[in-house]
């Protein structure tokens, strides 16, 4: 069926995990006539949480898509996850839409989870709304939440809604705009709700000077002014309102619904789109025109077990139809749409077209994936790409059997396509499967999925660390090859040196042969045999980095010398040079970015320093820290638990590859010796 022109609203759900954003999502939907009543994430029964992993955890680990119609409008909803570990499904997810809703727990307040999905929101200047939901369960505390926002959003936060009771009690909400259902508070509250509209009404008009001058003369605002400030103030993100509601009664949500309509952007409220002309590499903006060249974006992949991969992509101009021919602009090759459909949780809508501004999926694109352009080649703008975090920890994995070995491949490739925060690499140095995420749920949930999803069996281990080695001087060797047993001989007799050369250049050849001492083509045998010795180094049989080799004088028999000869005695000559020139190993170094409240400032720099990290900086925020360091690899494999602990699981960390550095000669010794070990076993 054809989609209706209406109005849209593209929205995100955030939040810390566990705050109420899927049983918010079935709130929506059923306020909205769309189910008859909300599910229950602990009896696993929402539209939204739909795999089994999720049910099992009762948590979100995908973003799920959910849309509905409320007053003519179309509110297409990305109910994304909370905890950190899958940060990547938010960050995809915040590229398709335009405002957020933020879900803050009455009973935990202001989280760690809430704090970043506000430094996100702030980042990129997104409208948004907050709501403060289980307002009616124990312990529930909205004057804490308020404050709290209040402190971490200054005069941004503007409260709209007031609970009417409170925990067991509560029985709706009071608006403060238009004074509705602030008679039926008691004394205390409506003192507070009082206090509260008459602080949101100055925020209001502090946003807009003109409003503010009228607002000064006249000590007042009319309703109407005062609601088309405020939807002003929200596009341009000065003002956050807050409303507050529970789920499982609807209470609020309707008020709720109301303002996601009201209050957050239409696809023609927000920004045009940054993209690239690819033929002339110019900048250009993309706005929702539908009469526009059609171009849209994926942000999403789900790998269907039935349908196939599933693209999820938002148009940003033109319309798309079912069956129409299209130019993957990100991988220059032409798709074919197939048949487009809307989903509801799991549930498939067929639809025939997708006009600017909304949000549709499409199954079984050859070459297309998350973050790919999807245009005309006539027009073949490329969107932004999307800003893919890097994976944070690594483990090891090893099939179990043949049969998981020749499966493992074709499952890694699908769950790596859906999910890109989660790779894997051979490591060509340890020839380890290498599996990373961005964090220790992640990885496991991975792991589950290759075994329930494709019957592929792994054990999983820390990886070895990709250690090098180098020199930190100079070396000469002087090697002599010589071989007799019958017949031809071998021969080859030459010297040289070694030098170090700067962090990151690699190795270098140098022929500083004269009078022919060595011919030609024996120098090219000279230097095949230097670079096989460079992959296995003096000290513990780890690849040798930024050496120079000069080879200056040789001798040869006129009969006896030959390629194998030269590149035998270039291998052992380096080897010998390479021992006298100062070797030493040298370890990966990783920037490590740690998130956590204040409060644990202490137990991790602490932790870390125990780690031989490096403290670089701090970037303070409203409640928490990000604390910048150097550490070692090694020292990161194991240390999300440690965070966890720590922190009670409310820090995260991100870590990136920035240079190699020479390990610590007592850390050394000790790599050195386990090498000295296992290379004696290996004999025995």
């Amino acid at each position: 069926m054809a989609e209706e022109r209406i109005p849209i609203r593209n929205i995100i759900l955030l939040g810390h995990s566990h705050a109420g954003k899927t049983q918010l999502s079935e709130a929506l939907l059923a306020a909205s006539g769309v189910i008859p009543k909300p599910g229950s994430v602990d009896q696993g029964t929402t539209v939204s949480d739909y795999n089994s992993d999720e049910k099992e955890r009762k948590i979100s680990i995908n973003s799920s898509f959910l849309h509905l119609i409320k007053d003519g409008v179309k509110v297409n909803i990305i109910d994304a996850p909370g905890y950190g570990d899958f940060i990547g499904e938010v960050i995809c997810g915040m590229s398709a839409v335009d405002g957020a809703l933020v879900v803050v727990n009455a009973i935990g307040g202001v989280e760690i989870g809430t704090s970043r999905a506000l430094k996100l929101i702030a980042e990129k200047n997104m409208p948004a709304i907050i709501f403060i939901s289980r307002i009616d369960k124990e312990h529930a505390d909205f004057a804490k939440c308020t404050s709290a926002l209040q402190d971490k959003l200054g005069k941004k936060c503007a409260v709209l809604t007031y609970p009417i009771g409170s925990e067991s009690s509560f029985k709706g909400v009071a608006n403060l705009i238009t004074k509705d259902k602030l008679d039926d508070l008691p004394g205390d509250d409506k003192a507070a709700a009082l206090a509260l509209a008459e602080s949101l009404v100055e925020n209001i008009a502090e946003s807009d000077d003109e409003v503010l001058e009228k607002y000064l003369d006249k000590g007042e605002l009319e309703a109407g002014e005062l609601k088309s400030t405020l939807k002003k103030a929200v596009l341009e993100g000065k003002v956050i309102p807050v409303l507050t509601g529970s789920a499982i009664s609807g209470e609020g949500v309707k008020e709720l619904l109301d303002y996601i309509i009201n209050y957050l952007p239409s696809p023609s409220d927000a920004p045009p789109r940054e993209a690239t002309d690819s033929k002339t590499n110019e900048a250009i903006s993309v706005s929702p025109d539908e009469g526009d060249s059609p171009a849209a974006q994926v942000f999403k992949t789900i790998s269907d077990p039935y349908v196939g991969q599933i693209s999820v992509f938002r148009v940003f101009s033109g319309k798309i139809s079912s069956g129409s021919s299209l130019y993957n602009s990100s991988a220059k090759g032409q798709e074919k749409m197939g048949q487009l459909f809307k989903l509801q949780g799991k549930a498939e809508i067929l639809i025939t077209e997708v006009r600017a501004g909304d949000i549709a999926c499409v199954a079984k694109l050859k070459n297309t994936n998350t973050g790919d352009s999807i245009v005309t080649d006539k027009n073949p703008v490329v969107f932004k790409a999307l800003a893919i975090p890097e994976p944070a920890i690594s483990f090891s994995i090893k099939p179990r059997t043949r049969s998981d070995e020749d499966k493992i491949s074709s499952a890694l490739h699908k769950l790596t396509v859906e999910d890109p925060t989660f790779k894997t690499v051979r490591d060509p140095q340890t020839k380890e499967l290498v599996a990373s995420g961005m964090g220790d749920l992640h990885i496991k949930i991975m792991i589950k999925r290759l075994q329930t999803r494709f019957g592929v069996q792994v054990d999983m281990g820390t990886p070895k660390v990709a250690y090098k080695e180098t020199i930190m001087g100079k070396g000469e060797a002087h090697y002599k090859h010589k071989k007799q047993s019958g017949g031809a001989g071998q021969f080859a007799e030459i010297w040289l040196r070694v030098e170090s050369l700067p962090r990151g250049t690699g190795f270098e050849f140098v022929d500083e042969i004269v009078g022919g001492a060595i011919p030609g083509p024996f120098i090219v045998s000279c230097e095949k045999g230097i670079k096989s010795a460079m992959g296995d180094g003096a000290l513990a049989g780890f690849p040798l980095i930024d050496v120079r080799a000069v080879v200056y004088d040789g001798k040869t028999h006129p009969v006896d010398s030959k390629d194998i000869a030269f590149q035998i005695a270039a291998k052992h000559g380096f080897k010998e040079a390479i021992l006298r020139a100062k070797p030493v190993l040298l370890e990966p170094i990783m920037e490590v970015d740690v998130t956590i409240p204040d409060e644990f400032m202490g137990d991790i720099t602490g932790s870390l320093n125990s780690r031989r990290g490096r403290i670089m900086g701090m970037e303070p925020g409203v409640g928490i820290q990000v604390i910048k360091a150097k550490v070692p690899l090694e020292e990161m494999y194991k240390w999300a638990n440690e965070l966890k602990s720590l922190t009670g699981g409310r820090g995260s960390y991100t870590m990136r590859f920035l240079y190699y550095e020479a390990v610590p000669s007592n850390v050394a010794q000790i790599i050195v010796e386990k090498f000295k070990k296992a290379k004696e076993e290996a004999k025995a």
